[in-house]
């Protein structure tokens, strides 16, 4: 009976990892376009007057050359991809901080890395760009696995390089799992792993790669979040629901491709939800759509940000100008909506 239970364990795990793309906090999407290419119009962004050389922390397109050239005296917003992203999956976003004059940096990682690996290398690129900016204020704003990631690398517990740092710090995290995700609970089961003598756990490694015992609910990684920096004013955490959302059409409407990823319950977590200066905003929204794709600009989070004031509002006389960016982005995909 015993081998009997544990064939049936590594059975469920087995069907339960391989059909749960969800499994590794990532949902593929489609190419954005010109996602190589560089920002287009810097012509509202201030003159750079530092170039930065910073491991991992470079301009929101997809280059070689990650050189990063900022107006040292202004403030910076941090983007943190999700899985199976990089830094071209924030240039159209990135291209609408330009217009509004507000400069942007990406953060990219090995998704495959332990959660808390990739937290000490965003810690790392934020001193280094620390020590090269005299204007003290940055945000943050990451997508997904990325918002694990940023709300561990602010963590309190998590390390001390900022203990004494002159930032001030903002937080938005998008579509995070702060609870752990479903579709991995077999990774975090002591059971499943004593039972299949340990093949589970070979088997979610290869999965998800090093980052498996962080991502399930119950996990310490999940279960002690730890407390926030008090240089980071706020925490606004945006919670998606994905219910009924679809990330691809055909020309006749009907949806093929479903934009649901993470359930609230995965999103909500008290531990998180709880602490001082976090604000949860819920929004109905597909899991790839709050950020924008091929299909769709992020006009949703372009809202909430402007709303919480991290983006600035667009003047009157730039809303045509908008509207001409998003026509170029996303082509006939943009239906038109400012």
């Amino acid at each position: 009976m015993p081998m009997l239970d544990g064939f049936r364990a590594l059975r469920s795990t087995v069907a339960a990892l391989l059909g749960a793309t969800l499994l590794s906090a990532c949902a593929t999407t489609a190419p954005l376009p010109g996602a190589k290419r560089p920002i287009d119009d810097q012509g509202r962004l201030p003159a750079p007057n530092v170039e930065l050389d910073i491991p991992q922390l470079g301009p929101c397109y997809d280059s070689e050359d990650t050189t990063l050239a900022l107006d040292a005296d202004e403030p910076v917003t941090v983007l943190v991809h999700g899985c199976y992203a990089s830094a071209g999956r924030f240039r159209a976003l990135a291209q609408v901080y330009a217009l509004h004059g507000q400069q942007t940096a990406c953060f990219t990682y090995n998704d495959r890395d332990s959660l808390t690996a990739s937290a000490d290398q965003l810690a790392t690129a934020l001193d280094r760009l620390q020590d090269a900016m005299r204007n003290d204020r940055v945000d943050i704003l990451a997508h997904s696995q990325g918002g694990l990631i940023a709300r561990r690398t602010l963590s309190e517990e998590h390390n001390e390089l900022w203990r004494d740092t002159p930032l001030r710090l903002r937080l938005m995290t998008v579509s995070a799992p702060f609870a752990g995700i479903e579709a991995a609970s077999h990774c975090g089961s002591r059971t499943a792993r004593y039972l299949s003598l340990g093949i589970t756990a070979l088997i979610c490694q290869i999965v998800t790669g090093d980052k498996w015992p962080e991502i399930p609910g119950g996990s310490d990684f999940i279960e002690t979040p730890g407390t926030l920096k008090h240089q980071v004013r706020e925490h606004i955490k945006v919670v998606t629901d994905e219910r009924n959302t679809c990330r691809r059409r055909d020309d006749s409407g009907q949806c093929l491709e479903g934009d649901y990823v993470f359930s609230l319950r995965e999103q909500y977590h008290r531990p998180v939800d709880d602490a001082p200066r976090v604000e949860n905003v819920r929004v109905e929204a597909g899991h790839v759509e709050i950020v924008g794709d091929a299909q769709q600009p992020p006009v949703k989070l372009i809202r909430i940000l402007q709303r919480r004031g991290l983006l600035t509002e667009t003047r009157p006389g730039m809303r045509a100008e908008l509207r001409r960016l998003f026509a170029t982005l996303y082509g006939s995909a943009y239906g038109g909506k400012p």
